[in-house]
């Protein structure tokens, strides 16, 4: 591993540590200069692709459901690690699908009925750009939605967030 600080090519691990069900994270210092840094490694996992909502395929972005996941918790009392565990999940169920191709709508619905479990606002801002609100009627709608689910709790472990606004294939 080349050192990020001088480009010296011998480095040494300090420390190995499992982050994660598929990540080891790496402590390193370059021998040269000193600097110590740390790498992650991922298992590469066979993920479906994803169909989007213009029918295009594309492949599965971890980094992109990460990030969509974050900015809906944004100042909400959800913690890096409660979102990166939701997005492990996620990831999981889709490389354990056994599917070649995958909705982009079913992965919004994943992730909207992960949110919702973990924080129903970080849910409403999240379906307000994955569901295309128009309207104060949209939200209002999915928010009633979101309330009935919540009174039937403990009847179903899939809240209904699938109905309410189309927006089309994938």
């Amino acid at each position: 591993m080349r050192c990020f600080s001088c480009g010296d090519e011998v480095t040494r691990v300090i420390d190995t540590r499992v982050s994660g069900e598929h990540e080891i994270r790496r402590r390193r210092e370059c021998e040269e200069c000193g600097f110590r840094f740390t790498t992650r490694e991922r298992i590469e996992l066979q993920m479906p692709k994803v169909i989007k909502r213009d029918l295009r395929r594309e492949e599965f972005d971890r980094a992109k459901l990460l990030a969509g996941m974050t900015s809906a918790c944004v100042k909400r009392p959800v913690s890096v690690d409660e979102i990166e565990d939701l997005v492990d999940r996620i990831e999981r169920s889709l490389q354990e699908s056994g599917e070649r191709e995958v909705s982009s709508r079913q992965i919004g619905d994943r992730v909207m009925r992960a949110l919702n479990r973990l924080d129903a606002v970080a849910a409403v801002r999240f379906a307000s750009v994955y569901r295309r609100f128009e309207n104060l009627i949209d939200f209002a709608a999915f928010i009633a939605r979101l309330e009935a689910t919540e009174t039937e709790a403990g009847t179903s472990d899939e809240p209904a967030l699938s109905r309410g606004p189309q927006e089309g294939p994938g």
